[in-house]
């Protein structure tokens, strides 16, 4: 975004609250609405328990980017992090990673709007709406960012509306208010909990981390608060809300109904309220799901340009990126976005079966690879106390926990391979850099340097 937007944006003026109705906001999304649901499939039940270890490792990660962010507020946040503690690679991967990982999350955001849109029109094939959204996903890019944050927070508040729609609905066919429902109890056996056993609880942890996806965007906003030293409290409120609202609303999913009748493709919320007679209830929410998921989709789009601009801005990527054209627009780097885009288009064409779990899977792990390398950098550049750095390793040892997870479902095998993928060429031309470029500059500039010291006269 532009530098005037960024001078605005860093004037102090945020209190910790607004931070963190702003974090609920801007983290619940597709991952929530429709990724929820394969984590159902996976698991059953035990979901509910993936989704509280999740929040507390994605607390770990907000509250090391949060505290370095107070330290020392830096425009490129845990990547200028990495570069400071491990060198201009880290920073460098670090930028990569996490711009491919909202390139698939912008993927599998418009996977998710199309399968909302194939509730109403079963028989349009996926890549015509994925083709619309994406079209019409470029030209709020291309518009630019005037009246964009109203319209955002305008969104933000459907998203909490439907949440609180269904809560209410829910709630309210639980109690016999309304005709609905087919279980009517929540499931309180072992084997009623665990149907699927622990590797089923394992292999869903991954979709639950998912679903918290976006707290590294929070903590780069962190800078904004009037109390830097808040920032902590701000994302402990943020996340206590967003687990009682994931809780309370996927504990009255596998309620209403059994585990078994969930689908990847339909929204799990969509499938619980089938059951309420109130036909007109299913396609409101759907609705609301689609300007909630267009709404998140938009913000990937911005986050994935933008990071590839600041990327060009210092040399990590071709200088091309960073020059503005057209209305002084960034056009190479929403060319790059755009071709991003096309590919996510041709692979829903080309594997319209699983694509979802697949590159939800693959986004969510590349996620999680930068979330990790936020915890190894806080402790380099971090004072932590003994208890600090008991959540540091508890934070890793729970994402590791997910990676290694998606090994052992068939389902979101492919996805961790597909991670790795992107992992290898990130690291391969890393290294050809550090090799053939980073290191003879480094080593050019030191005779430079020492050129100049011998041919400066000597004062006697």
């Amino acid at each position: 975004m532009g530098g005037r937007q960024e001078k605005e944006q860093s004037g102090g003026n945020l209190k910790w609250w607004q931070l963190s109705l702003l974090g609920v906001a801007s983290t619940i999304g597709t991952g929530y609405f429709l990724g929820s649901g394969i984590g159902i499939t996976m698991a059953g039940p035990s979901i509910l328990i993936a989704f509280v270890l999740a929040a507390l490792g994605t607390y770990t990660v907000f509250e090391a980017l949060a505290r370095m962010t107070a330290k020392r507020p830096e425009k490129g946040s845990f990547r200028s992090y990495a570069k400071q503690a491990f060198g201009r690679w880290a920073g460098f991967s670090s930028g990569w990673v996490y711009w491919s990982s909202e390139l698939l999350i912008m993927g599998s955001q418009l996977t998710a709007l199309s399968l909302f849109s194939r509730f109403w029109f079963p028989g349009v094939p996926m890549w015509v709406f994925a083709t619309g959204y994406a079209l019409l996903g470029l030209l709020v890019i291309f518009i630019g960012n005037k009246g964009f944050d109203s319209v955002e927070n305008v969104l933000s508040v459907i998203k909490i509306a439907a949440i609180l729609m269904f809560l209410g609905i829910a709630g309210a066919a639980l109690f016999g208010w309304i005709p609905g429902g087919e279980a009517r109890a929540f499931p309180r056996t072992m084997g009623q909990i665990f149907p699927t056993g622990a590797m089923g609880l394992w292999a869903g942890l991954i979709f639950a981390f998912y679903a918290f996806g976006g707290i590294e965007v929070m903590g780069m906003m962190a800078f904004r608060l009037k109390k830097p030293e808040e920032a902590p409290k701000a994302g402990k409120i943020m996340l206590l809300l967003l687990t009682v609202v994931y809780v309370l609303s996927i504990g009255l999913v596998v309620t209403l109904i059994s585990w078994k009748s969930i689908v990847p493709k339909k929204s799990p919320f969509i499938t619980a309220l089938d059951g309420v007679h109130m036909p007109f209830i299913p396609h409101l929410f759907n609705a609301v799901l689609i300007i909630a998921g267009f709404s998140t989709m938009v913000a990937s789009l911005y986050a994935v340009t933008t990071m590839l601009v600041t990327l060009a801005e210092d040399k990590d990527a071709p200088p091309l990126f960073a020059k503005k054209a057209l209305k002084k627009r960034p056009m190479y780097a929403i060319g790059l976005t755009a071709a991003g885009l096309a590919a996510s288009i041709i692979l829903s064409l080309a594997m319209p079966g699983r694509i979802y779990e697949y590159i939800t899977t693959a986004a969510g792990l590349l996620l999680l690879y930068n979330w990790l390398f936020i915890l190894l950098t806080s402790g380099k550049l971090l004072e932590l106390s003994v208890f600090g750095q008991v959540k540091r390793y508890a934070g890793m040892v729970l994402i590791l926990l997910a990676v290694s997870g998606t090994l052992t479902h068939g389902t979101s095998r492919p996805g961790f391979w597909g991670s790795l993928a992107f992992i290898g060429v990130i690291g391969g031309v890393t290294l050809i850099l550090q090799f053939a470029v980073w290191k003879k500059r480094k080593l050019g500039t030191k005779r430079r340097r020492k050129a100049v010291l011998i041919r400066r006269p000597r004062l006697d």
